[in-house]
């Protein structure tokens, strides 16, 4: 094996933008970690914008034994449901003075700071222990394709490997490139002559536009659930929940951010991205293909610890793979893997993969990425390193609420070459009726998956040449009788038995993995084995053997060489499963390339000279009827290009907006590049979520927004969005809820705009009368809201011995339907599954404008935890609604507990679950929770649960 580290040369390993606090101040700041022969610093840049030209720092910190980072807000839970939140941090250096820091929350936060530890440990230890592998950032090579230096090192993220080291350049192109990139040109020269043409980029991938959905739209678009796109925040080592409601590729996009800063800053930055447009388009007139080994590998491994080498799974065949990419699932069954982030099993299969490589090849690790206890690890042949470039990871949980970890996908993407790459590691929902449920957790996987660069718009999943999904897909066999089904396996007849494959038969009809390819199946069920055995399952619920564990493929010149399982490993109640594709990958042939490079470029200077960029719209008014919580809509226009040249378009926020549109409003794609005569299609979504719902429930807000979309080097034009919101229980206050003897549809706005103002006064009221006499009356308000009462109550009577009751997603469906159930009637049932409802009665809480423990309340929360009298005291001060609500579901939630036998629910998880969700700290200190203070959350609730019911 080779360390990853120690690469000769400057190189940028991981980037965050993030504001200094001085005296009271916020001032933008870009800090950058860059690695050179093993060493590390961290380059302060005081104008961020410079990140599309060529940053000088402002203050470069050494990374040595002197270097002191403190995080003062640290996410340790896979339960959030805070959003927009900030972290904090105070950096120092051995001749520095202190910085105090504010970075967005976010994915690219939690991998750059995972990113500055690592090199601090690796600083540390520099004097002792050989390094071990780490994240590899590939070295320039000699004689390779030129490449400008405005596209160079300081666009890296967290999730790229330094998207442009392919040549080191000189001196005489760094002076040019500070010259254009800044449009130090003669101005007066620019329009009417015919420059001479500059290095030509690094070979873009092949353009991926049109529509926003792909063929596969019915199975892999979004959905009616909330959409973040990763419910935890994908890490190189690991995983956190990404408390978000909505999708960072929403109005917030960080691509979106630098196509609008190179439009409106700077025409180098435009013309460059669309020089690169260009060349993808041309891109067989200058490419060859040849074929590489890839090898994928897939386990469940049960929780269980490594207990043989692995050779035999990953050394099968002759040939070293270029490329070993291997998904596990169920690496960690533990309590804390599922609610904390850290796993001690994560390293102790690491070194076991490590140690059971080819031996004749010697392989790096690119990337690594777990959530909770999947895990998905790459390395490739040493020999490939410089050309693995834009490396990113992604993950998605499709546990309860999308938050719960425990199901899911994490992703790995890269460029090879010249090919982009997308490897997919799912563990689906489990039991063998839900097929449904599996679909749908694909279809989430596919809809929020979405992989976040600098240089590129936000990628989904199918925006890749060639896509690879493995795991455990958890699909099983329609026959009932395990002992027909091991008969037919011991006659060898396996295709008989995959007639009645879930995955083929959801294949089949389109329902899901539509697109997708799977080879032949020649190898008997990998599910499910006693463990240390090949016998089938001799539990009590005797399973039926099924091909749960699955690789398959989307793309071009994919060519699979081997399909298998390995019935050598006995650790787990799975058998592991490999598969060797050779896949043809795209290599440039470098005169090839600069010929059609200076061609294009001579093509472009006359364009633009002789010709302005031009759009038409078929729509530019839009009304959205009858607009629900939770419930997508989409409507769609036509943009054609009818100028004479190339045009570059993005929609760009309105003057004193931060944002192109509002929270519950979307453009896809909300930039992009056309040429003449070319259409695109783009597709306005309205989503109302928790972030949106209150405001529109109480008439602050309306479905009403313009949208500017901006031309390159042409006007701007805009977009009126217009419709009807029907309000809901869910995100209305308590307070609200009570004196609501109707459902909230029958109520007029004016009413409800009445009953928010009266629940004010109600609230103040009830702190000073706890018991506000008035029997008899008719605005005596409710002693809780009526919603509440419904939900728990159909959970009391009948879910109390649900099995994996609030540990099991809802189905979307028939979430929407008792949403709407609730919103429209009083109803004596509640449609749908109990875990649909005890889904529902989780976003009811969640979507409270005010947590049931108030926010005033928070911080007595935490220093009373410890002390059950003083928590006692604490819920007696609560309002009335409030107090009632919180009393309320302490009862019941003990009482689901003397039905933990059945049910699989304990204390601490309850306590962990809904102490997220009715203790959540003000705004204003969302980002400065601990894990301590998340403790104390936690304690306060469980000391409600192990009370006594008189208490």
């Amino acid at each position: 094996m080779e360390p990853s580290f120690g690469i000769s040369d400057s190189q940028c390993v991981a980037t965050v933008r993030g504001h200094e606090l001085k005296n009271g101040q916020k001032e933008p700041r870009l800090l950058s970690l860059l690695e050179c022969s093993g060493q590390f610093k961290l380059d302060i840049l005081a104008n961020p914008e410079a990140i599309v030209l060529s940053p000088v720092p402002q203050l470069s910190i050494p990374i040595n034994n002197h270097f002191q980072l403190v995080r003062e807000a640290e996410e340790a839970l896979l339960i959030d449901i805070s959003c927009d939140t900030t972290v904090r941090i105070r950096l120092k250096g051995e001749q520095t003075p202190e910085l105090h820091l504010e970075l967005q929350d976010d994915v690219h936060t939690q991998s750059f700071l995972q990113h500055v530890t690592k090199a601090k440990q690796q600083a540390e230890k520099r004097s002792s222990l050989p390094r071990k592998m780490e994240p590899v950032v590939p070295v320039p090579v000699k004689d390779c394709i030129p490449v400008p230096p405005q596209r160079g090192n300081s666009r890296s993220t967290s999730n790229n490997i330094n998207n442009s080291t392919l040549v080191k350049p000189s001196n005489t192109d760094s002076a040019f490139s500070l010259t254009t990139d800044f449009g130090f040109e003669e101005k007066k020269n620019q329009k009417n002559r015919i420059r001479d043409p500059p290095p030509p980029p690094l070979p873009p991938l092949p353009p991926r536009k049109g529509t926003y959905t792909p063929s596969t739209n019915h199975t892999a678009g979004p959905t009616t659930k909330e959409r973040p796109p990763s419910a935890q925040n994908a890490t190189p080592v690991r995983n956190e929940f990404q408390p978000v409601d909505r999708a960072a590729s929403w109005s917030d996009s960080p691509s979106n951010y630098t196509m609008r800063q190179a439009m409106m800053s700077s025409h180098a930055g435009s013309r460059e991205g669309l020089l690169k447009y260009r060349l993808s388009k041309k891109e067989k007139e200058y490419v060859d293909i040849k074929n590489f080994r890839f090898f994928i590998g897939t386990w469940n491994v049960n929780g269980q610890s490594p207990d043989s080498s692995l050779e035999p799974w990953l050394c099968s065949y002759p040939d070293p793979p270029d490329v070993y990419v291997l998904g596990f699932q169920e690496l960690d069954l533990s309590t804390e893997a599922f609610f904390y982030m850290d796993s001690s099993k994560e390293q102790v299969w690491v070194d076991a993969v490590e140690r059971s490589l080819h031996p004749k090849a010697r392989y790096i690790r690119i990337r690594i990425i777990r959530l909770v206890g999947m895990m998905l690890v790459v390395y490739v042949n040493k020999e490939h390193k410089h050309h693995i470039r834009e490396v990113a990871s992604e993950s998605v949980g499709t546990g309860l609420m999308n938050k719960m970890g425990n199901k899911g996908g994490v992703a790995v993407r890269f460029v090879f070459h010249n090919t982009s790459f997308c490897f997919v590691n799912s563990h689906l929902a489990a039991h063998v009726d839900d097929f449904e449920r599996r679909n749908q957790d694909y279809k989430d996987i596919c809809a929020r998956m979405s992989f976040h660069l600098l240089e590129h718009p936000p990628l989904s999943i199918v925006k890749h040449d060639v896509v690879i999904w493995l795991g455990d897909l958890n699909y099983r066999l329609c026959l009932p009788d395990a002992a027909e089904v091991k008969r037919l396996i011991a006659d060898k007849e396996l295709r008989r038995l995959q007639e009645y494959d879930q995955l083929n038969i959801q294949r089949q009809t389109k329902r899901a993995f539509t697109d997708f390819m799977e080879g032949e199946i020649n190898f008997t069920p990998t599910y499910k084995y006693d463990a240390k055995s090949d016998r089938w399952d001799s539990s009590g619920k005797c399973r039926v053997p099924a091909w749960c564990d699955r690789i398959l493929w989307r793309g071009s010149n994919v060519k699979q060489l081997h399909y298998r399982s390995h019935m050598e490993l006995k650790t787990s109640d799975h058998k592991p499963v490999s598969s060797v594709f050779s896949i043809g990958v795209k290599m440039v042939i470098e005169q090839r390339y600069k010929k059609v490079f200076e061609e294009i470029v001579r093509d472009m200077d006359r364009l633009e000279n002789d010709f302005l960029p031009s759009l038409s719209l078929t729509r530019r008014e839009f009304t959205f009827e009858n607009v629900k919580f939770r419930q997508l809509q989409r409507q769609s226009f036509l943009i054609t290009n009818d100028g004479q040249v190339a045009c570059t378009f993005a929609f760009i926020p309105k003057l004193n907006d931060s944002q192109y549109c509002k929270t519950w409003l979307r453009a896809e794609p909300s930039e992009g590049v056309l040429d003449p005569n070319e259409k695109m299609e783009i597709f306005l979504e309205v989503y109302v979520s928790k972030d949106s719902v209150t405001l529109l429930n109480s008439g602050e807000d309306k479905i009403e927004d313009i949208l500017v979309l901006h031309l390159d080097r042409g006007k701007d034009y805009f977009i009126t969005v217009a419709g009807n919101y029907l309000p809901s229980c869910f995100g209305t206050s308590l307070e609200t809820l009570c004196r609501m003897k109707k459902p909230i549809r029958e109520i007029p706005i004016t009413k409800l705009i009445d009953l928010g103002e009266d629940s004010c006064m109600e609230k103040e009221k009830s702190r000073i009368n706890l018991l506000l006499e008035g029997a008899g009356t008719e605005d005596k308000p409710l002693k809780i809201p009526k919603e509440v009462w419904l939900l728990v109550n159909h959970l009391y009577t009948k879910a109390c011995q649900q099995e994996d009751l609030f540990q099991t997603p809802g189905l979307q469906d028939e979430l929407q339907s008792i949403i709407d159930c609730l919103d429209t009637s009083i109803p004596e049932s509640i449609p749908g599954s109990n875990h649909s409802v005890a889904e529902a009665l989780l976003i009811f809480l969640e979507a409270l404008p005010e947590p049931v423990l108030c926010y005033e309340l928070y911080q007595r929360c935490l220093e009373c935890s410890h002390d059950s009298r003083l928590c006692k005291q604490l819920i007696s001060q609560l309002s009335r609604a409030h107090r009632n609500v919180f009393r309320y579901l302490m009862a019941f939630l003990r009482e689901l507990l003397k039905h933990s036998i059945d049910n699989n629910l304990n204390a601490n998880l309850l306590a962990t679950l809904f102490a997220s969700l009715l203790i959540r700290p003000p705004p204003n200190l969302a980002g400065k929770q601990t894990p301590q203070d998340r403790q104390k959350t936690n304690d306060f609730i469980l000391g409600f649960l192990m009370a006594g019911d008189d208490d």
